[in-house]
């Protein structure tokens, strides 16, 4: 249950602070352009930091027209992940040199007392002065040419040393499950969390947007320890999201790769929604347990019924809600492996179901399967339905083993990895999460080309465990 330590690239306009965060991220996700004020939203994304993975955010200038609004805009995404960092990259122009600018951003950073790694980008020619930078305070910074691939590893060693040691940022402490409760605003995710732990730990109102920050509550249910983490609701134009929100939103992702499993939380009487299949995706993308909680369901039953709530819950609401989930797998595809619980704060309605399969769901992102018994479910599969060939030749799956938890990922040596089908792949990872995980469980697959000596047929007939 660890949270990614945040890194936050800022500097005023059009010091490459985005072709910086592309370089060391290894891909080009923020968009680069000649023009000051191209990054407007925050973009992020986890990273490899020499084996230490961190969330790097990239943002907007920190400096510019104080009378333009979608600055002060911009300027406000960018102090919002200033507060959220455990470390800060300044960045600033080898090429110009030191501006007022510099000097305005200096100052908020240095307000901010997070530890800093300072960078003078563009620094690809030679004769550059950078001593004229430590009149900002931050002492000389690391010379960096982020197109040229020039410093990234000293920023990379500079940034490791500043990090907070890996204890801690572990939370919540000791064993149980950790939830991460997310959905879109005024789905009824404080509700929920409120009628699970049987009090108001969360501030519930009607309009969206109430819950801010993540609040880690912790529940005791029958011997076991739940940890569940109310989050901001996310809204619809995510990229759009201003100020505190964004931040919200931020922390809202963070609090996902921080559980064990993630309970989506739909409206059920609105119904699912573009919004909802992109949260799943998140969880997928993450490699995190994935329950629906189709929420307010007791609304569902009275407007089916056209009664009373106590006639309601007399009607045979099986047709209902076979209905339901038929509509949810339909509409969310990235969830067709999540099971669905039917909940009602209102009522009580689910909740014992819901703690039960959360708990099912996180036993099975940690659990570790034995190489015996994971090569002879593998057998089986390939009697079952034959792997594909292609140009002659077939594909055998000759040994596989369990390399880590959370999410469960199994290493499939192979005599050919490029005679793998996207088809028959998707077919052994079903296969494997509903014979030995568990519904709601990601199971990541590696392959491997074959290690000499190594079979699935002998192993897993030897009887040897």
């Amino acid at each position: 249950m660890r949270g990614l330590p945040v890194v936050a690239i800022v500097g005023r306009v059009n010091v490459g602070k985005s072709s910086l965060f592309n370089r060391l991220v290894g891909q080009r996700l923020a968009v680069v352009g000649d023009e000051p004020g191209v990054t407007r939203d925050r973009v992020y994304a986890q990273a490899d930091f020499d084996g230490r993975s961190v969330l790097l955010v990239d943002t907007g200038g920190l400096a510019g027209s104080q009378g333009d609004e979608l600055f002060t805009k911009v300027a406000g995404q960018a102090v919002a992940a200033l507060k959220e960092a455990d470390v800060v990259i300044f960045v600033v122009d080898a090429q110009e040199g030191i501006t007022l600018l510099d000097h305005d951003v200096a100052d908020v950073v240095r307000k901010s007392g997070k530890p800093v790694v300072f960078v003078a980008n563009k620094a690809e020619r030679s004769g550059v002065d950078l001593a004229q930078f430590t009149e900002l305070g931050f002492g000389q910074p690391i010379a960096a040419s982020a197109i040229h691939a020039l410093g990234a590893s000293e920023i990379v060693e500079a940034v490791r040393e500043l990090l907070p040691a890996v204890e801690e940022t572990q939370q919540p402490e000791g064993e149980g499950v950790a939830v991460a409760v997310v959905g879109r605003p005024n789905a009824g995710k404080s509700s929920l969390v409120n009628a699970l732990v049987g009090e108001e730990r969360m501030i519930v109102s009607e309009t969206p947007g109430t819950t801010r920050d993540a609040v880690d509550t912790v529940l005791m249910r029958g011997g076991r320890r739940f940890v569940l983490v109310d989050t901001a609701g996310l809204r619809r134009k995510f990229k759009k999201a201003q100020g505190v929100e964004y931040y919200a939103a931020l922390r809202a992702l963070k609090a996902v790769e921080r559980a064990d499993v993630a309970v989506l939380v739909i409206d059920a009487v609105e119904g699912p929604t573009s919004q909802d299949e992109r949260l799943a995706a998140q969880a997928e993308e993450l490699g995190r347990g994935l329950v629906i909680a189709a929420h307010k369901w007791d609304l569902v039953l009275v407007s089916a019924a056209g009664e009373s709530h106590e006639k309601a819950k007399k009607h045979k609401d099986r047709l209902i809600w076979q209905d339901y989930e038929r509509l949810l797998r339909e509409t969310l595809p990235a969830a067709t492996h999540a099971p669905v619980c039917f909940t009602s704060a209102v009522t009580g309605h689910g909740l014992e179901e819901l703690l039960d399969t959360v708990w099912a769901v996180g036993e099975g992102v940690h659990r570790r399967v034995s190489t015996y018994l994971l090569n002879r479910t593998v057998q089986d599969l390939m009697d079952e339905q034959s792997p594909p060939s292609r140009g002659g030749r077939s594909l055998k799956l000759l040994y596989a083993t369990q390399v880590s938890v959370r999410p469960p990922t199994v290493v499939l040596f192979v005599n050919d990895p490029a005679l793998a089908t996207d088809s028959y792949m998707r077919y052994v990872q079903k296969a494997l999460r509903d014979r030995l995980y568990g519904p709601g469980v990601p199971v990541r697959l590696l392959l491997r080309p074959r290690e000499k000596g190594r079979a699935i047929g002998r192993r897993a007939r030897s009887g040897r465990r």
